[in-house]
Formats: structure tokens, sequence, C-alpha cells
């Protein structure tokens, strides 16, 4: 079965995404977070068309920005019977997140580095 590629992303929009998994963030919520920043709001069909994600993938990455407090979403009335969709929008601007992940990284380094302190004592 050949399925084709339907990322929207452009080389920029690429090379961010790239950036956040260099720094650790799996690469679902990279694709999300990339996805979201350019695109006002989107239901979960749509991310997956976005990001070539997988739905588990999709769903995985929106409650891990949940967590965050990073994404908010919406339930749009369906037109037909049956459960209303949601719409997923980010909820602080990237600005706000990038600057989130950057107090995480310093932390986590801090951290990193006092243990190394703490081998050095050891020698």
């Amino acid at each position: 079965m050949n399925q084709e590629s339907r990322m929207l992303f452009n080389d920029r929009e690429e090379e961010f995404v790239n950036l956040l998994m260099k720094i650790g963030i799996r690469k679902p919520v990279a694709h999300l977070l990339v996805f979201l920043a350019n695109k006002s709001n989107a239901s979960s069909l749509e991310i997956e068309h976005g990001t070539d994600l997988r739905q588990p993938e999709v769903s995985i990455a929106i409650k891990h920005l949940a967590g965050q407090g990073w994404i908010k979403s919406r339930d749009v009335p369906s037109e037909k019977k049956g459960r209303p969709m949601k719409n997923y929008s980010l909820a602080v601007p990237v600005k706000q997140i990038i600057a989130a992940i950057e107090k995480a990284k310093k932390t986590e380094v801090n951290s990193q580095l006092a243990l190394v302190g703490k081998m050095k004592a050891y020698i």
C-alpha cells in the first residue's frame, strides 16, 4: 500500500520541529506544537493530515500539551449524529511555550551539573 505523505510543513517549520526534537521534545509533540503555532485551531483529523501523525500519536501529544497548559480544546457540534468533534488551539503564545521549555532545560542542566559536582567530591 502506497501511503502519500501529507505534511504541510515548509523548510523553516521542519527546522523548528527538528530543533525541538534535538532538545528532547518527542516527535509527535514537536509536530503538533509547530502545526498549531501556524494554525489558529484544528480538529484531530486535520492535525493527523497536516502532521502525518497517526491518531494515537496525536492523542498522546494533545494530552502532553494539555498537561502543560499549552493547548485548549472546544467542542464543535457534529453535523451528523454522534459525539461532537473537538477543535484544538494553543492556549498560550509560542514564545511563552519556548520560554517554559528554556526554563525547564536550564533547571535540568543545573541539576545535572550539581550531580557532576557531587561526583567530583568522591575523587
